[in-house]
């Protein structure tokens, strides 16, 4: 999914407005599909944002309104040789969205268009979440690639959404509108365009009076009911991503081709 030309491994911006970080998705020829090197931005602001407490709210958002985040580049997949390899990226994965959750400021995702996979966990992390109406939210691995995830984001994933709408997305491969994920408690509000940044700026300038040290113990204290005593599941992981079919779903979506899943 990535190409040649600029920013083709895409950037995550950063920048400060007094007490109030932006961070910006800025991959739009690739809906913002997650390279390591976005990855390794996003978790060097994660240590930036844990460091200055002078920052109150953080608001994630996307540069384009076809996408937030359009899950991880599968180009990259193409280098997984077992399911060894699998278990460290779930691993890596857990830690930047552990990384994001832990920072001390309260966090804001504004949402347009596609939010998938990673990109759904990113959202997830955060405290609250604004979406236009016309967004979705997907983790179609079922139908594209074949692969699983670890048993700390699908704790966070049930945490959000509730179990039933998590199996629609995993096991049925369905994204789910913006009203449903209201519905479900993930979404904070639907606006569009201008309403959209008044409702998002009207909580950053709610939440950034309030008492920092309420704020940080609360995010951490709820981080651990979802995460702590969550069951090995690397077993998993490796029956997954050392299996024929994820190296054919790699290989289909690359090829732009469905996959032919042989169940081994």
């Amino acid at each position: 999914m990535s190409g040649a030309g600029d920013n083709s491994e895409g950037e995550v911006h950063f920048r400060v407005e007094g007490d109030l970080a932006v961070l910006t998705f800025d991959r739009p020829q690739a809906r913002n599909a997650m390279t390591w090197k976005m990855y390794g931005q996003l978790a060097e602001h994660s240590r930036r944002l844990a460091a200055d407490r002078s920052i109150r709210v953080a608001i994630l958002r996307s540069v384009s309104d076809q996408a937030f985040i359009a899950g991880t580049d599968i180009a990259q997949f193409l280098a997984f040789e077992d399911g060894e390899d699998g278990v460290r990226y779930e691993r890596q994965i857990d830690e930047f969205i552990t990384a994001l959750e832990q920072v001390p400021c309260v966090t804001i995702a504004r949402l347009e268009g596609w939010t998938v996979g990673g990109g759904l966990a990113i959202a997830n992390a955060c405290d609250f979440r604004f979406a236009a109406t016309t967004a979705r939210f997907a983790v179609p691995i079922a139908r594209t690639l074949g692969n699983t995830l670890s048993a700390h984001s699908l704790a966070r994933l049930r945490a959000a959404w509730g179990l039933q709408p998590v199996r629609r997305m995993l096991l049925a491969a369905e994204a789910l509108d913006a009203p449903t994920a209201l519905a479900c408690g993930f979404l904070q509000g639907l606006a569009d365009g201008e309403a959209l940044d008044a409702a998002v700026q009207g909580l950053a300038d709610r939440v950034r009076v309030l008492a920092p040290v309420t704020q940080l113990t609360v995010k951490e204290a709820l981080r651990r009911l979802v995460v702590d005593d969550v069951p090995a599941m690397e077993d998993l992981i490796r029956q997954c991503y050392g299996s024929e079919d994820f190296r054919e779903g790699v290989r289909a979506f690359t090829g732009k081709r469905p996959p032919v899943w042989r169940g081994r």
